[in-house]
């Protein structure tokens, strides 16, 4: 209903460059009223509408203002047509000024073609306006557009190659350990490194998806985690095969694979707007006893990194040299676990228990007044 004890007729609507044209679906009118402002239309009316034989009315806030000398409207048998011309030659976004939209007003897609002044040729409106069209029709009909289907087809087979990379790394890593206890640790590297290899080159996506929009949330978190991983894995395992050999290798990839084996499907299920309460739980409690598990193996490999780095001097520059530049990388691992490893580790957490309020609607506890 429109106004109170007054219900609301089925209304179309298409429009042209020029024109605004509304095809209202009572027969039998009788009595019509009708009010014209620039932005305004109030219709009311008794007729045969969807609810049988009764009064019916509704009013229109307009989008942009129409010219209400010119605008005509006419009473058929089957319906009521109005003609509103518009006060400015262009095409609209929407009908309303508001946003939302009432349930009985909708597009009229029979009519979505316009005629040329000097022309009797009939051109299609997506023709001069690309993508409007499919915008509208997908807001009416509740279909997500083409673009919108592929990026979520796109973040959803992403998550899935991402579950199933770690799903493959546990597994695996823990067939081996059942398999051969303590002594498969030492190859937990040669293994399944390859697949470690390929998650974390495609998790560089994920810093890119909410630069592009594809993702809600702070770009640096994700760089954090992201370029974290990278760091310990591609400079310090993979740089030093010593390091590769070594049993804090196997907790680590065992903790990163159980994060994300959590993680990514509840990804999954928010692509498509699914809430699955454990899902949900666990993606925002088992971080509680991992994250500070895994800052914990990262620093291990760091401070065990820095022997090996300052004998072989990979990925530092000795002076002196044609720039007159040095650099020396065991000092860059010193000084990021003295100075930055523990913000690091306080800005992750607090970000993560942020979301696990927000997520699980967990409110402080309040003493009762005595």
């Amino acid at each position: 209903m429109d106004e109170e004890g007054t219900l609301s007729p089925f209304v179309y609507w298409a429009q042209t460059d020029a024109t605004i044209t509304l095809r209202i679906e009572l027969r039998n009118v009788q009595s019509p009223q009708v009010e014209l402002e620039d932005q305004q239309l109030s219709f009311s009316a008794v007729g045969h509408g969807a609810q049988g034989e009764k009064k019916y009315g509704f009013t229109l806030h307009l989008l942009r203002p129409i010219d209400t000398e010119s605008s005509r409207y006419r009473v058929l048998e089957r319906n009521v047509e109005f003609s509103l011309n518009k006060v400015h030659v262009e095409f609209w976004p929407r009908l309303l000024e508001d946003s939302k939209k009432p349930a009985w007003l909708k597009i009229d897609f029979d009519k979505w073609t316009h005629e040329e002044d000097l022309s009797d040729e009939a051109r299609d409106i997506n023709d001069d306006f690309p993508g409007l069209y499919e915008k509208m029709q997908a807001e009416e009909l509740g279909w997500p557009s083409k673009r919108e289907s592929l990026k979520k087809v796109y973040l959803f087979l992403y998550n899935l190659w991402q579950f199933v990379g770690f799903l493959y790394l546990t597994v695996v890593t823990c067939t081996r350990y059942l398999k051969n206890g303590q002594d498969s640790m030492a190859g937990t590297y040669a293994a399944v490194g390859w697949m470690m290899r390929l998650c974390l080159i495609t998790q560089l996506l994920e810093v890119l998806h909410p630069m592009v929009g594809y993702t809600r949330g702070p770009v640096f978190t994700s760089l954090v985690q992201v370029g974290g991983r990278g760091v310990i894995f591609f400079c310090l395992i993979e740089g030093e095969e010593r390091m590769q050999t070594k049993p804090v290798i196997f907790y680590l990839f065992l903790v990163w694979s159980i994060i994300e084996l959590v993680r990514y499907p509840y990804y999954m299920l928010r692509v498509y707007d699914v809430d699955n309460g454990f899902i949900t739980w666990l993606r925002y409690t088992l971080w509680i006893p991992l994250y500070p598990l895994g800052f914990i193996l990262e620093g291990v490999i760091i401070i065990r990194s820095i022997p090996y780095f300052e004998e072989t001097g990979k990925f530092s520059v000795s002076l002196p040299n044609s720039l007159n530049f040095g650099f020396y990388f065991p000092n860059v691992l010193r000084i990021y676990i003295l100075i930055f490893f523990f913000p690091a580790m306080y800005k992750m957490m607090s970000h993560m228990y942020q979301q696990r309020k927000q997520k699980l609607q967990i409110r402080p506890r309040t003493k009762k007044l005595q």
